[in-house]
């Protein structure tokens, strides 16, 4: 009977393990993405130098990670941790917003409003193609400095 028991627990936990993996899996951001700055356009002046988006899934949901060179040659360096659900997350080292409110729309899309003091700043929409290799950021809205964004960026797997 104990070992009944032992059995029917390990198989209880590697469904609920394989379960919430098929349902990480399913974000098909997930990987390190490279900018593409010639194929990307930017409001004048504001292409970075380089950007690698990093999208971890963690105990807490997906972990987005940036790095890189900004267009005044300054390092980069922004992250936060969400569900994907929508709600507000803390955005730690963004200069153009403290929050995110990442929403994941599909397997290859999400949306995600940044906000700084609580007010929407900037919308951006994201795609992944349909081959997984191209993943395509829409921005739109207003900087720190004021200056409005209309930017699409493209960034490419690995």
């Amino acid at each position: 009977m104990r070992k009944k028991l032992v059995v029917s627990s390990l198989v209880a936990c590697t469904a609920l393990l394989l379960s919430s993996s098929v349902v990480l899996a399913a974000n098909n951001w997930l990987g390190k993405w490279t900018l593409d700055i010639a194929a990307s356009h930017y409001t004048a002046g504001q292409a970075p130098k380089s950007q690698t988006l990093t999208f971890e899934a963690t105990a807490g949901g997906i972990t987005l990670t940036a790095d890189g060179v900004d267009a005044d040659g300054k390092p980069l360096h922004t992250s936060y941790e969400s569900k994907f659900d929508g709600e507000d997350v803390p955005w730690s080292g963004n200069p153009d917003a403290d929050t995110a409110t990442p929403l994941r729309i599909d397997d290859n899309n999400y949306t995600n409003g940044w906000k700084k003091g609580g007010k929407v700043v900037l919308d951006s929409k994201v795609a992944v193609s349909a081959d997984g290799k191209t993943l395509t950021i829409l921005q739109t809205g207003t900087n720190a400095k004021g200056v409005a964004v209309k930017n699409t960026l493209i960034f490419r797997r690995g």
